[in-house]
Parts: C-alpha cells; sequence; structure tokens
C-alpha cells in the first residue's frame, strides 16, 4: 500500500523542485534516465537535473533513480558532481561521484508487511554525452556503489537544456 503512494509523491516533489529551481534560473536541464542494477537485480529508471558548473568543467547532477525487482523497491537520491573531460568535443566523457542516499523498501513473502530502510553510500561513475539537437543530449553511464549503495548501474538518458 505504501508504494501506491510513493511514486506520485516522488514525482510531485520532482515536479515541485524544477518548478522552484527554474523559476530562479538555476536549472539548465532535466532528463530522464533508466537502466539496469546489479546487486540488487533490478530495473531502474529515473529524473536528474543539469545544474550548471560549479566550477570550469565540474557539473552538478543530481538524479533520483526508483528500481524494481528483487523483491525490493530502491528510491535513490543521488546528489553527483561530474568532471567533464572534454566538453567541446562532439562526445564528452566525464567522471564523477557522489553520496547515494537510498530508501529500501523490501517485500514480506507472507505479503503482510514490509521493511523500509534507508541507508547512505558511495556512487562513483563514469559515462559519456553527445548532442543530439540543439537542445537535447544523450548519455551512457556506469555507476559503481561503494557501502550501502547497489554495486552497479549501468543506465542511459536523455538531458533537455533549457
Amino acid at each position: 500500500m505504501r508504494r501506491v503512494f510513493l511514486l506520485p509523491m516522488i514525482f510531485l516533489i520532482c515536479l515541485t523542485t524544477v518548478s522552484t529551481l527554474q523559476a530562479r534560473d538555476y536549472v539548465l536541464g532535466w532528463g530522464a534516465r533508466a537502466g539496469a542494477t546489479l546487486d540488487p537485480e533490478q530495473v531502474h529508471v529515473g529524473f536528474h537535473l543539469d545544474l550548471g558548473d560549479i566550477a570550469e568543467r565540474l557539473r552538478l547532477q543530481p538524479n533520483v533513480e526508483i528500481g524494481f525487482g528483487d523483491n525490493k523497491t530502491l528510491v535513490a537520491i543521488n546528489p553527483e558532481v561530474f568532471y567533464l573531460f572534454t566538453p567541446h568535443n562532439r562526445w564528452t566523457p566525464y567522471a564523477g561521484g557522489g553520496l547515494g542516499i537510498n530508501i529500501v523498501n523490501w517485500d514480506d513473502k507472507a505479503g503482510m508487511s514490509d521493511k523500509t530502510e534507508t541507508e547512505i553510500g558511495l556512487n562513483l561513475l563514469g559515462g559519456v554525452e553527445t548532442r543530439i539537437s540543439d537542445t537535447t543530449k544523450f548519455f551512457g553511464e556506469i555507476k559503481f556503489g561503494v557501502g550501502d549503495s547497489p554495486d552497479a548501474k549501468f543506465a542511459v538518458g536523455l538531458t533537455f537544456l533549457m
């Protein structure tokens, strides 16, 4: 029953955040992401914001990912920072990392109750992005977890520039 309300609540929080930040001209872009997770074995979908450079070649890009499978639902809140290696090339590789704030809900096998925990880990990531139009970028990314984050995540997505 809790999951029925969890997804709409996260969606509303994301919309509110985008609206608030967009009004202040802090958001340079926003986008969607999807992929697969290893340990736990899941598929995930998510949302991210491009909050721009905080220093030369250093981008702040937080995201929220929701994973399904392996008898659990995982909501990952990831405030991440990327270093862009060659930002003016057609394909731009990047590496970075950040905290992984993971809210895990396990399904009870009897279907009687659920267990929810919040865990903190560290994410290390690498990827490549490219512009596919004047207002859209495509990316592919691999993320490795340390501590209480998933072992590995593979994701692709789009960023829509404002």
